[in-house]
């Protein structure tokens, strides 16, 4: 009697067979098709970099203009307090006079 045995693991040989398929010849629709899906791959990353890349444009420009607001207003604190000191110092100088200041 002979007896059949089956098994999940394929052979140790690297012959063709059903696990080991002979590997096939890429036909030219299938390098087409391989080199559409690339291009198509490359075109939507090249679209997700432009849309991030004008976002970040946007962004640089908001902070052009708020460092440009921040640069006005340190130009405002800076001449109210140089008045602030000639104003001191027009008092402390009629303190002097007053014989007030020591």
């Amino acid at each position: 009697m002979i007896k059949a045995t089956f098994s999940a693991t394929p052979p140790a040989d690297s012959s063709p067979n059903l696990y080991n398929p002979a590997p096939q010849k890429p036909t030219l629709e299938s390098v087409v098709l391989q080199i559409g899906d690339a291009v198509l791959a490359s075109t939507d990353t090249v679209d997700c970099v432009a849309e991030r890349l004008n976002e970040l444009t946007q962004q640089v420009q908001q902070q052009g203009y708020q460092i440009f607001a921040l640069s006005e207003e340190v130009q405002t604190l800076t001449t109210l307090h140089t008045k602030t000191l000639e104003r001191l110092e027009a008092i402390v100088i009629r303190l002097e006079h007053a014989g007030l200041a020591s």
